[in-house]
């Protein structure tokens, strides 16, 4: 992949990711049609969204922050409504934290022992080209 292919597949990555249809499956179909006619990898296209990661966490960092704080909070001030700054087993965002942490754990698993199958099986045009179309029937 030459360095022009790279700047292309990054924009296209920029410009479809907030589109509520895949951009891993855009980079994966556009990289046919550049020159090199290549798959640009599921490791390029991991990389490629470390830009949106970080956009969308500089966006809700004051809510990141307000969930982390509170749920560790809830655990290491202590417990009750005696103890000044303890924040109660029932607050939202509480719950929220649990909820992402109980979220990222099956995503993790797959990612992990299926990582081979990520890397090759999965990026078969005729799998992006049918999960793209799904996702947009749906």
């Amino acid at each position: 992949m030459t360095f022009i292919e790279a700047v292309i597949l990054g924009l296209v990555q920029g410009l479809t990711e907030f589109l509520p249809i895949s951009s891993s499956a855009h980079l994966r179909i556009v990289g046919e049609f550049l020159p090199s006619a290549t798959d640009p990898g599921a490791t390029f296209t991991a990389i490629t969204q470390i830009g949106t990661e970080l956009a969308v966490v500089i966006y809700f960092w004051k809510d990141i922050v307000r969930i982390i704080s509170k749920w560790f909070r809830h655990f290491f001030v202590g417990r009750g409504a005696h103890r000044r700054g303890a924040i109660p087993k029932g607050d939202p965002d509480v719950r929220l934290g649990w909820l992402i942490i109980l979220g990222t754990i099956p995503i993790v698993l797959v990612g992990y022992f299926a990582q081979e199958y990520i890397r090759t099986a999965f990026r078969s045009l005729w799998i992006v080209s049918l999960s793209s179309r799904a996702a947009v029937a749906s």
